[in-house]
């Protein structure tokens, strides 16, 4: 290795930039307030970029940060799979190593596919959420770095960016919202053209407002004479100056080359080819050293130099001398990490490398490629792979290169890098029939095929397959986001599977098929799955059986659930047993469980969930935690056990932000905000739900955030809001996959806003619509708030000339539903006698009796709304049929109604009771609290009769240790009961909810003072 060197052609001062590099400053400054900051610098080759960025690197760590370099690197034609992140990793690693470690406590394993010094990342599981997983990690990573310590993250060249690389820099600048952090990357504006892979993610970038862009513009005259005098060490001659601006246009680097060139008397700068300056400047060197060049420059962006010394074969004396000449020269530099060399500019390296032979250029590929053969570790152990694949390739020897190529996107693939696996696998099928039949006989399924699983064959001793490539090549694509080349790879497999007599494999690709269709916005994906059970029925039982079985199933349950969809499941848990394949029958079990629970067996069902909920926790696996914490509670809230779902719902949270499964955690988000508005915590439930938009990666998790809060919208009286998130939940759902449980909930709330906004003929063609496709089995929990809507409707319109035409025809319809229409749960039992009495009050029939049926069931629910709902109902009836009792009792219910309708911001509830009370002279909802201080407000908030005991004791200034004392509880249940009921009454602490139970009268007989918490 060389020690120090200088070199000639850096200029040594730093000449204009003063604009972009205030600019970096104050982004710098921001950050170090806890605002991430994210940057992109532009500029054709040569212009000045990395000069830019040295500079500010070196005003940042002035200031105290810390400063990660990364660089893209370009290996052949090829980019290495996260480069510039692991290098960047490293650095951090190096500065910060007890920070960094903390940062990755408990996912070592994961971020190791970054930075391999963590540990063993270990195959793990290869699914549409793997890189997604991998990504959330590395931010929050990054995060919890920044989170004491300025971090400066730059990455250079993103024009040499592999896919994957551009994928991590795009979640990280959409996701960043805390730390100390700056992001910063630069590339060629001159080399993104049209169809250049960079260009798409720069005008994503663009749209968001959180990045800045600098585009560094060419040198003035003025700033090319001061550059110049600095390389020259006095003033130039005038003359001269102009020459040099002409000839170089103001291009930083060609300056620097022109200006070297002059002071040495060398008038080649002054030809018409810049390029041949460059070359000149390397054909001047020994030719030991111009050796040493072009190995460099087809080496790749970086050699290491016991690399270079294999390669070149030169004395260590001669070799040293060699490099100490291209570096004096300025035509190599040391690697920033110590270990090796790289052209001090890209443009001389382009230059030499062009300038190669096409005899030369294999030759060099195959020296680089027996060297690293020889010995593995000459590179880093992260690159070897992909090195050693782009050597044997640009030497043209397919025998050496297939190989190694396959080795490569099995390397890809564990690090989540599904873009460059496809990318190396497409190259793969390109080998297959140049390489010779004895190289291709030996490669087994066992080392480089995973996805498509073994079917009675063994994948030991099998020879692979050119449908092994198209299996892995399909799901690298579908995993990466490129479905469309993932699905004319599976329409090539399938028509090489056509006649052949493999009806499981064939089934397998129609399955992956499905999926894409799915992805593409394409269709549903039914009709391709019932090809794939066509062609498994009858066989044997395999693992691509119990996928198939699975799959139709778990289809089923979210499009026409019913006994096909349940026996489809049952079959799929049993082949997934006898054939072991554990993921399948968790996820088949997921499946059943619902479907179970759908069509009545409520318990059995829900032992399934919970079962499978306890395994894959105790087991740590992954890819069925986030499922399995979405569908229990998602069940348990289609049958009212809200407060259930809720416990289960925050233990997700923590599971899936800890696993770093975002998707998953958004979908739980989106189920919380359902399960709180049910139980009467709605500013949580707004929360939750916006948290569901904004951690939602698919359209799923955003759309019914946003049904969430239509909802709660119209419940507080804004309509114009509630019509605007209906309209974004449409949109995010589509028209290509319709599912029930998108559908009816949106249909439910087009009826509410259309009704809202007076346009009732809107309303009952919506219902008219739904009506006309029914309700599938298993969907009474979306169907009955829909028919409620309805009725309601039809009920409030009754007095409403405009109304008359049709209303007989819509309530014998909604009669005739509600007649078939399954009630499995006690939440369903109320919600069906509450449409049958807002029917009855449809046709006149506003009966005390009715409605007292209908309070009495709600009673036994912890849903307080609609408690405070029906309770307006029966007043309303109530103060209908007359008489003192009746007035007494009305006041009474009107009261709680309004309690609660206050307390949740319902406003348009609230009103309702003001107004019915105002009509009926009842004494006004202010005032009347302490007339009716008898009755029990804690049951209008929600509150069980332990919580009320709870709160009593709070109120009176208890600790929880002493609250368990007097109710002869633990101390843990002690403190469940007083965060609950905490979030019931939608304060922050027992102070203020003891000052809620003063203001409400909700223990008047007791003397409660406050006291200290506990």
């Amino acid at each position: 290795m060389l020690g120090a060197v200088e070199t000639r052609s850096v200029s040594p001062v730093f000449v204009g930039r003063a604009e972009e590099l205030g600019t970096l400053s104050d982004a710098l400054v921001r950050s170090c307030g806890g605002e991430p900051q994210a940057l992109l610098i532009g500029g054709e080759a040569g212009v000045g970029k990395t000069r830019l960025v040295e500079e500010f690197a070196a005003a940042a760590r002035r200031r105290g940060a810390v400063v990660a370099l990364g660089g893209c690197v370009e290996i052949g034609a090829d980019g290495l799979p996260f480069a510039p992140f692991s290098t960047a990793l490293r650095t951090l690693r190096r500065e910060l190593p007890g920070e960094l470690a903390a940062a990755a406590a408990g996912q070592e394993e994961e971020l190791a596919r970054l930075l391999p010094e963590l540990g063993d990342s270990g195959t793990g599981w290869h699914d549409e959420h793997g890189m997604a997983r991998l990504f959330e990690l590395t931010a929050r990573l990054l995060e919890r770095v920044a989170a004491e310590h300025t971090v400066v993250l730059a990455l250079e060249d993103l024009h040499w960016a592999d896919a994957s690389t551009r994928h991590l820099l795009s979640y990280l600048v959409r996701t960043l919202r805390t730390g100390r952090l700056v992001v910063l990357g630069t590339y060629r504006s001159d080399d993104i053209h049209r169809r250049h892979p960079l260009r798409p993610l720069l005008a994503e970038l663009d749209r968001l407002r959180t990045i800045r862009r600098l585009e560094l513009a060419r040198f003035t005259r003025e700033e090319v004479g001061r550059q110049v005098a600095g390389i020259l060490a006095h003033e130039p001659d005038p003359d001269q100056v102009d020459a040099i601006f002409e000839r170089s246009d103001g291009n930083a680097f060609f300056v620097e080359e022109l200006a070297v060139a002059a002071g040495e008397g060398c008038r080649t700068g002054l030809t018409d080819s810049l390029r041949d300056l460059l070359l000149v400047r390397v054909e001047g060197l020994p030719e030991t050293a111009q050796q040493v060049a072009r190995i460099v420059a087809e080496g790749g962006s970086t050699v290491e130099h016991r690399l270079l010394a294999a390669v070149a074969g030169l004395a260590e004396d001669d070799l040293i001398e060699a490099l100490r000449s291209a570096v004096n020269a300025g035509i190599l530099t040391p690697a920033p990490g110590g270990d090796g060399y790289r052209f001090r500019h890209s443009l001389v390296r382009e230059a030499v490398s062009d300038d190669l032979l096409p005899g030369e250029r294999s030759r060099l590929n195959r020296r680089c490629a027996e060297a690293l053969e020889a010995d593995p570790t000459l590179v880093p152990a992260d690159q070897r792979a992909t090195r050693l694949a782009s050597y044997w390739f640009h030497a043209h020897d397919a025998a050496k290169a297939l190989p190694a190529v396959l080795d490569a996107a099995v390397e890809a693939r564990r690090r989540h890098a599904y873009a460059e696996q496809l990318r190396l696998l497409e190259r793969a099928m390109e080998l297959w029939d140049a390489a010779p039949d004895d190289v291709r006989r030996t490669l087994r399924p066992v080392d480089y095929a995973e996805a498509y699983p073994p079917c009675g064959c063994d994948p030991a001793t099998t020879a692979l397959r050119h449908l092994d490539l198209l299996a892995e090549a399909a799901v690298a694509g579908r995993l990466c986001g490129e479905r469309e080349r993932a699905l004319k790879i599976t329409k090539r497999a399938l028509r090489l599977l056509d006649g052949a007599g493999d009806p499981q494999r064939t089934a397998w690709f129609w399955i992956q098929r499905s999926r894409l269709v799915q992805g593409l916005a394409r269709g549903d994906g039914w009709q391709e799955i019932a090809t794939a059970q066509d062609l498994v029925r009858g066989l044997p039982p395999s693992e691509v059986h119990a996928e198939v079985l699975a799959t139709a199933a778990h289809w089923s349950m979210l499009h026409e659930p019913g006994p096909e969809a349940l026996t489809a499941a049952e079959r799929a848990v049993e082949y997934a047993c006898m054939v072991g394949a554990d993921d399948i029958r968790s996820h088949a079990r997921l499946t059943l469980g619902g479907l179970m629970v759908d069509a009545g067996q409520i318990e059995a069902g829900l032992t399934h969930m919970y079962e499978v909920r306890d395994e894959v926790v105790a087991r740590g696996l992954v890819s069925v935690v986030g499922r399995s914490h979405v569908n229990l509670p998602s069940v348990l809230e289609g049958v009212g056990r809200s407060e259930e779902a809720v416990g289960i719902l925050h233990e997700g949270l923590r599971l899936t932000e800890k696993m770093g499964l975002r998707d998953s955690e958004a979908w739980i988000w989106s189920n919380l905000a359902e399960s709180l508005i049910s139980l009467g915590r709605w500013d949580d439930a707004a929360e939750a739900a916006g948290n569901a938009q904004r951690r939602g990666q698919t359209a799923g998790p955003h759309g019914s955030g946003a049904n969430s809060l239509a909802f709660l919208a119209l419940a507080r009286g804004r309509v114009p809001e509630a019509a605007r998130y209906l309209a974004e939940g449409r949109a995010a759902y589509g028209p290509h996959d319709p599912m029930p449980q998108h559908d009816l909930p949106i249909s439910c709330l087009t009826i509410a806003v259309a009704v809202a906004e007076g346009r009732l003929a809107d309303a009952r063609a919506e219902l008219a619509r739904t009506l006309e496709s029914g309700f599938p089995p298993g969907t009474q929990r979306y169907a009955w708030p829909l028919l409620l809507e309805a009725a309601t409707a039809e009920a409030d319109a009754r007095a409403l000339p405009a109304a008359r035409d049709g209303r007989e025809e819509v309530l014998d319809r909604l009669f005739d539903v509600v007649k078939r229409l399954t009630t499995n749960a006690p939440v369903w039992l109320a919600h069906e006698r509450w449409v049958r009495a807002e029917l009855q009050r449809a046709e006149g029939r506003n009966t005390p009796g009715t409605w007292s049926e209908v309070v009495t069931a709600f009673e036994s629910l912890e849903r307080p709304y609609d408690l405070a709902r029906v309770r307006y109902r029966l007043a309303e009836s109530l103060l209908a049929e007359g008489g003192e009792d009746e007035r007494d009792r009305a006041a009474e219910l009107l009261r709680l109604a309004h309690a609660v309708a206050r307390h949740l911001g319902a406003r348009p509830l609230a009103d309702a009771a003001t107004a019915l009370a105002r009509r009926a002279r009842l004494p006004q909802t202010s005032t009347a609290e302490p007339a009716l201080a008898a009755a029990d407000p804690a049951e209008a908030l929600g509150l069980t009769s332990r919580e009320r005991d709870v709160l009593r004791l709070v109120a009176a200034g208890h600790t929880n240790r002493r609250i368990a004392e007097e109710l002869f509880i633990s101390p843990k249940t002690a403190s469940v009961h007083v965060s609950n009921i905490l979030a019931k009454l939608g304060v922050s602490g027992r102070g203020e909810a003891a000052a809620v139970a003063h203001r409400l009268g909700l223990f008047p007989a007791e003397s409660l003072t406050s006291g200290p918490a506990g």
